[in-house]
């Protein structure tokens, strides 16, 4: 029992060193950002000289309520309409899309291709045959971009190292609870992708809005169907073959997020399960200096990070349970304590052990970063509700999704979309 109980502790003591010592990280390479921030908002304030031609590929499957919308939100870009084309496919949709999609094929910028259902990978490489722009982007359909978006994005391209820039992706008119966790959950996407796009790091190139050099999938292929994370597996293999993506914070894409559990649910064992899979995939990154950051820190802690996130919170709600029966077993036995007493605070009696010491540094230190994250995104800091949903109901949350995944991953079961 007491090697066990060691065994416990010395994995408490790893998890909680891996999550301080990533959080450090952060908190050190955010310093050093904040001045790259304030010369990227000059140079992106300048007249553009560059005008590179633009096709923006839009997935759709049954997304009758939300294509026109994004659509137009691309028409709408305040770039010249002779340099941008937008290829709208039908995915084998059941409801009304197709409709929602020939209402604009009367317009010389968009091209409505529709095909059998085959999933998203299908509907990108077949509208990929047909790009011969400069740049190819995608936007989902539950998304939508800002008139400035892509101006934001050109001057990055001007730097013929770079192959793809991402957007900064944030939630649109949250509701409900749900939502708004959401929010800062990208909050905090937003605040370390622009840290990765500083160490040449950035492991995703979302659906929404990322922008490539078409070359890139001239030279290394379409997009793979990779485990329904086909965002994630173009961003490894472009990192494997040393191509550059950066991120333009200032650009900003706003999408629709999930307002019940069940979608919201599946949205993340689909994202954990191809983050995990993908990471097998491209397993020989791991730990090789060849590929920087990402193989010899991202993609090694972000795998450990899947076990010690489960470990951890698994440890606390054990700890919360069975505190919760041994108080119901004394309440059996001798009853209501008449006696009792709220807690009293003294330094003399805080707990100053390690693991406690360890814990306590590390929640501030997530607590810190959720501030800095959504002082980035909002311009300002101030004290929300959402805040308080975000570390008191999301971090419950998660191991749900990540055993869920590492169910899947294990018994070799696909992961739906919806």
């Amino acid at each position: 029992m007491a090697d066990i109980q060691a065994i416990q502790t010395f994995i408490l003591y790893i998890s909680l060193f891996i999550s301080l010592f990533f959080e450090v990280f952060l908190l050190i390479t955010y310093l050093e950002v904040r001045e790259e921030l304030k010369i990227e908002e000059t140079n992106l304030g300048r007249a553009l000289k560059y005008f590179p031609t633009l096709t923006v590929i839009v997935p759709c499957f049954n997304e009758e309520k939300t294509a026109a919308r994004t659509i137009e939100s691309i028409l709408n870009l305040d770039y010249p309409k002779d340099k941008i084309s937008i290829i709208a496919v039908n995915d084998g949709s059941t409801d009304k899309t197709l409709g929602v999609l020939k209402t604009f094929e009367n317009n010389s910028q968009i091209t409505v291709l529709s095909k059998e259902n085959g999933g998203k990978t299908t509907a990108l490489n077949l509208a990929l045959e047909n790009v011969n722009t400069d740049l190819v982007g995608c936007l989902d359909a539950d998304s939508f971009v800002l008139p400035d978006t892509f101006k934001k994005i050109v001057p990055f391209f001007e730097d013929e190292a770079i192959m793809a820039v991402t957007p900064s992706i944030r939630v649109h008119e949250p509701q409900n609870i749900l939502q708004h966790i959401q929010r800062v959950e990208y909050s905090w996407s937003i605040f370390l992708r622009r840290i990765l796009s500083s160490l040449e790091a950035i492991y995703v190139t979302p659906g929404p809005f990322s922008i490539f050099r078409t070359r890139v999938f001239r030279e290394l292929g379409g997009y793979r169907v990779a485990h329904n994370t086909e965002d994630l597996e173009i961003a490894l293999r472009m990192q494997k073959n040393r191509y550059k993506i950066v991120n333009s914070h200032g650009a900003h894409v706003y999408t629709v997020t999930p307002s019940k559990f069940k979608p919201f649910f599946k949205q993340r064992v689909r994202w954990s399960y191809g983050l995990l899979n993908n990471v097998i995939d491209y397993r020989e990154m791991l730990f090789n200096a060849k590929y920087g950051h990402v193989g010899m820190f991202i993609l090694p802690l972000g795998t450990v990070s899947i076990f010690s996130t489960i470990y951890m919170i698994g440890n606390v709600i054990w700890n919360g349970i069975s505190r919760f029966f041994d108080a119901l077993v004394k309440f059996a036995t001798v009853g209501f304590d008449t006696n009792f007493h709220m807690p009293n605070f003294d330094w003399y009696f805080l707990n100053t052990g390690v693991v406690s010491f360890l814990t306590l540094t590390a929640i501030l230190f997530t607590i810190t970063i959720i501030c800095l994250a959504l002082t980035l995104v909002d311009g300002k800091f101030k004290i929300k509700k959402e805040i308080f949903y975000y570390l008191f109901i999301y971090p419950f949350m998660v191991p749900l999704w990540l055993l869920k995944m590492l169910f899947d991953t294990v018994f070799r079961r696909k992961v739906s979309w919806r």
